[in-house]
């Protein structure tokens, strides 16, 4: 039975956290202390260091030889069956017959809704939230159980979003090269002829100063013969531009006429494949990557031969992974502080949002873990523990690639609200 001690203690957890998102709030909405500049700066830092270096720490000192395999399983099976069955709707609606008319380019991908739904129903804040709630529930066992998850998110889950987010951006690249180049052929390219009324005039100007010298090399005498003859050339040399140019006119016709009527080129899409490799390769290349397996390997071999990282290493990456949380709601009140309104997506987004956080990613967990095997106390915390507000990892990501962060950063601030009622709620229920 939860205590008022361990509600007073996920209190304590939660009160840092809306105080970094307030403080955050404040210093835009009011202070002006900050400029949209500066936030994007503050949560580049949270993407780029941060965070890798907290992600570093959680995996390095994770045994992976001790973890639970029944929980890892459960949580793999019910993230893979979200993401698989969020994937098998994007395509759906990705169908020529479905994205037809002025709302489908006006609206959002489907891909993009893919990403969202995904990281706000299966990726719980598990560490920040988790230890201190499921502590109190469960005792103790939680703690390390919670890690678990949280290194399976770090080292598999995150990876998957992230190259989801970069498809995205390789495939958005891709077809603005591709309109750019169709858009810069045309007749007035560097290569196109020299308009005609631009060359009559220097032709004439040639002449003239041809005629000048020849003038002031002749003697006074023979002046008005040179003029004479000077006014002959000019004219035989204005009939012959006049010519030249209307026969350059009838060869341009001639040429429009011919392009006209030869059938225009197509422009070909790159290849799915294609941009998933180009995806793939920028995500081998962003710190998070770097870290999550680091730290994986840092664990296999710790663990197994029983050293430990050097004190120096340990503070230093301390000192940085300490600021990740914090200045993730930071720079989540911030963003909150830019928009209009205090919910930037719209009511009705953040209901489904919080449908998806609180009913369907537990719904699905307790399948999962059930068609697993699990049962007793494991079951009951794999369930609560989906049941967690959105991790505030996700609105950094979102923030950092420009997807849907109106609905991240709704989802961070409501679901830290709301869980704690509803995780008390999945507890007495899983009790009975």
């Amino acid at each position: 039975m939860i205590t008022g001690s361990a509600v007073y203690h996920v209190v304590e957890a939660m009160a840092p956290l809306y105080t970094a998102a307030a403080l955050g709030f404040a210093s835009v909405r009011w202070l002006r202390a900050f400029s949209a500049e500066q936030c994007a700066g503050i949560n580049h830092f949270v993407a780029i260091y941060a965070v890798p270096v907290l992600i570093f720490q959680m995996v390095s000192t994770n045994n992976p030889y001790a973890m639970n395999g029944r929980l890892v399983a459960a949580d793999t099976l019910q993230k893979a069956v979200m993401l698989l069955g969020l994937m098998a709707w994007a395509a759906w609606e990705s169908r020529p017959s479905r994205r037809r008319g002025p709302k489908a380019s006006a609206g959002a991908s489907p891909l993009q809704w893919v990403v969202t739904a995904f990281s706000v129903a299966a990726l719980p804040n598990t560490i920040i939230m988790g230890v201190p709630l499921l502590g109190g529930m469960y005792g103790p066992v939680s703690k390390e159980l919670m890690k678990q998850i949280v290194v399976m998110q770090f080292c598999v889950w995150y990876n998957v979003v992230i190259f989801i987010y970069e498809y995205m951006a390789a495939r958005r690249a891709a077809t603005e090269v591709m309109d750019g180049g169709s858009a810069k052929i045309s007749p007035a390219s560097p290569g196109a002829a020299t308009p005609p009324e631009k060359i009559a005039p220097s032709a004439n100007d040639s002449a003239a100063e041809r005629a000048h010298e020849v003038t002031v090399n002749i003697e006074i005498t023979e002046v008005v013969a040179a003029s004479t003859a000077q006014k002959g050339v000019t004219d035989n040399t204005t009939t012959a531009l006049a010519e030249e140019v209307s026969t350059g006119e009838d060869a341009k016709a001639a040429a429009a006429k011919e392009e006209a009527s030869l059938p225009a080129p197509k422009s070909t899409a790159p290849s799915v494949g294609h941009i998933a490799l180009k995806a793939g390769k920028k995500v081998l290349k962003i710190p998070n990557t770097y870290a999550s397996f680091l730290g994986l390997i840092w664990s296999l071999i710790a663990f197994k031969c029983g050293i430990k990282m050097p004190k120096i290493i340990d503070d230093s990456l301390f000192t940085i992974q300490t600021t990740a949380v914090g200045l993730s709601m930071f720079a989540s009140g911030t963003f909150i502080a830019r928009q209009s309104r205090f919910v930037p997506c719209g009511y009705p987004i953040a209901s489904m949002s919080m449908v998806l956080k609180f009913l369907i990613g537990p719904v699905v967990m307790l399948l999962a873990s059930l068609a697993i095997g699990m049962h007793g106390t494991l079951l009951h915390i794999a369930v609560v523990q989906a049941a967690l507000p959105l991790a505030v990892t996700s609105f950094v990501y979102a923030e950092e690639y420009k997807v849907h962060a109106d609905i991240m950063s709704t989802g961070v601030i409501l679901g830290i609200f709301i869980s704690l009622p509803v995780t008390i709620v999945y507890y007495i229920l899983l009790g009975l």
